[in-house]
């Protein structure tokens, strides 16, 4: 099916939204994360788009064309959950299955214990929750080596100068070097590259590291009643596999499914297999069907 793209104002900002699927489908919300687009979620949009759902895919606040916030606390989870309460508003829903990667992960979890009503089912791709990832990381000091880079994040200026360097060479290595091997390439991160080109992107990308240091969340504590399913590349190189079991105990009603072999770009890795455990996640929730998920395929294949 075709994808469209409309400007939604939302919370006091306006974000570029990418849409597919049949208007009066169940609604799927796509939430990318650092340093990905809307356009992360292409191919994922077709397949759930044939499944008989209405799919969006916003570029969040701070990315490619969406509005760009020049302070730092602009850039709370709160806030950036309100962003996307106003999309499902906005669509004339009470609830959406939510979906989210890496930041857009951690978006998906603050939703989802902040506002529960509002969510319908949760599925969330290598990305733990803020707080679980906070514990975590004072406990095991090889958390906080991984995420040495978060700590370069606060500092003013550096970051989006690194990453602009020859024409984002960094932010392409990063990507290229911490995937499986053939995942991407010049081509297929192009649309990446353009997304970081347009004009203070990089500074509002990068400000989300900021206020995540700066302004913690206030609220979204509690467990998660929201039935949850979190997909996991074993093999990422910036979270580490230990994170998946404090954050399935705080869900009331959860499951993992964990993938040794893929890395922290699953959803790149194995698209089809990823669909594959939303669509019968949503269906299993909905009881269209009583069939138990489908067993992680091997992404290689």
């Amino acid at each position: 099916m075709e994808i469209t793209h409309q400007d939604i104002q939302t919370n006091g900002v306006t974000l570029h939204v990418a849409s597919c699927g049949p208007e009066d489908g169940p609604l799927v919300i796509l939430l990318h994360g650092f340093p990905e687009y809307w356009g992360a979620w292409e191919a994922h949009m077709h397949l759930l788009a044939d499944q008989g759902f209405r799919v969006i895919a916003p570029d969040q606040r701070g990315y490619n064309t969406s509005e760009k916030p020049p302070r730092v606390r602009d850039y709370r989870l709160d806030v950036l959950s309100d962003d996307i309460l106003g999309l499902i508003d906005h669509h004339g829903q009470q609830t959406a299955r939510l979906v989210g990667h890496d930041w857009g992960g951690a978006v998906a979890w603050h939703l989802a214990r902040a506002h529960a009503e509002r969510i319908h089912q949760l599925v969330v791709i290598n990305c733990p929750p803020a707080d679980v990832m906070q514990r975590y990381a004072l406990r095991h000091p090889s958390q906080l080596v991984r995420s040495w880079y978060m700590m370069a994040m606060q500092l003013p200026w550096l970051a989006e100068w690194t990453l602009s360097m020859g024409n984002f060479s960094m932010a392409v290595s990063v990507m290229v070097d911490s995937a499986t091997p053939g995942t991407f390439d010049r081509e297929r991160l192009s649309g990446h590259i353009d997304a970081w080109s347009q004009p203070g992107a990089l500074r509002g990308m990068v400000n989300w590291y900021r206020a995540g240091f700066r302004n913690p969340p206030k609220q979204g504590g509690g467990p998660v009643k929201v039935p949850t399913l979190l997909l996991w590349g074993e093999r990422d190189r910036f979270l580490a596999k230990g994170l998946v079991d404090p954050a399935m105990a705080i869900c009331e009603d959860g499951r993992a499914v964990r993938y040794p072999d893929a890395t922290h770009w699953l959803p790149h890795e194995a698209t089809e297999e990823v669909v594959k455990q939303m669509s019968a996640f949503f269906r299993v929730s909905a009881g269209e069907s009583s069939d138990r998920l489908h067993p992680p395929a091997d992404p290689s294949e």
